[in-house]
């Protein structure tokens, strides 16, 4: 048996529902790995995940773009161009002397399986999760060296900018922990020697952990540089401060010796 599939994942900057999913398509969504929401159609399947990732399995083009029009996502003519996307192709070969091989080209299978399909697209939609995280890191980067550059002149509005800023990247940090599952293998894997076998494989082919670390410590270097800033910042508004409070001082003694002398 020889079968070619195309798997194509796709980040949507609109978030959709489960029923808005269920109610577009005319399809039943059921749950697949972790908060995977799957369906199968004929020989096609469709996944969604909650960070957002729509991935279709077997799908021809043009179907993808009417389903992707269905949805409200606009402009469904250059979808490639616009929205973060991801696509491999899948060889089903039970000539296959192992269960699974994997390369930069492609995914080939020894059979067709439900677990290994999802498993798949779990993995290519942590991929395409974290390419968007990657890009918004690049706009984090800019955003912090035009604060850095800021820090050289003082202002007492500047501190809650840099506080909010610092914020931000805890968030996307969050962000990334709880969504993207990126440190922990899903459940469905524990058990089956075979579908870890092709998660780990699949992951260190995309390179998800090693990504997700450069992120990270990106991430927490433009955090620890926001943070050292603010510190110089609060040092030099106590140090405003205190000079605000120097000065009424000694306007009021000067104020008090001119009352004393009855130069008042």
């Amino acid at each position: 048996m020889y079968e070619k599939l195309e798997i194509y994942a796709i980040y949507l900057t609109k978030p959709l529902s489960r029923a808005e999913i269920e109610k577009a398509l005319n399809i039943k969504l059921s749950k697949g790995i972790e908060t995977m929401l799957y369906a199968e159609i004929a020989e096609s399947m469709i996944t969604y995940t909650d960070f957002d990732v729509l991935t279709f399995i077997n799908w021809k083009k043009d179907d993808i773009t009417n389903v992707l029009y269905v949805l409200g996502i606009k402009d469904t003519d250059n979808i490639s161009g616009k929205n973060i996307c991801q696509d491999y192709p899948i060889e089903i070969n039970s000539a296959l002397n192992t269960l699974f091989t994997i390369d930069n080209q492609k995914i080939t299978l020894k059979e067709r399986s439900r677990t290994s399909l999802l498993i798949i697209s779990h993995v290519i939609s942590q991929s395409v999760a974290l390419e968007v995280y990657e890009n918004k890191l690049s706009n984090y980067y800019e955003r912090s060296r035009s604060l850095l550059d800021e820090s050289d002149t003082f202002s007492i509005f500047k501190r809650t900018k840099f506080a909010k800023f610092a914020k931000q990247l805890v968030l996307i940090r969050h962000d990334m922990m709880i969504d993207l599952y990126l440190l922990d293998k899903p459940n469905i894997i524990w058990d089956n020697e075979d579908a870890e076998a092709l998660y780990n494989k699949l992951a260190a082919s995309l390179e998800l952990k090693d990504r997700f670390e450069v992120v990270e410590y990106k991430l927490n270097s433009i955090k620890d540089d926001i943070i050292m800033v603010m510190d110089l910042t609060n040092h030099n508004h106590s140090s405003f401060l205190e000079w605000i409070i120097i000065v009424l001082i000694v306007i009021e003694v000067i104020m008090g010796l001119m009352e004393w002398f009855g130069l008042k």
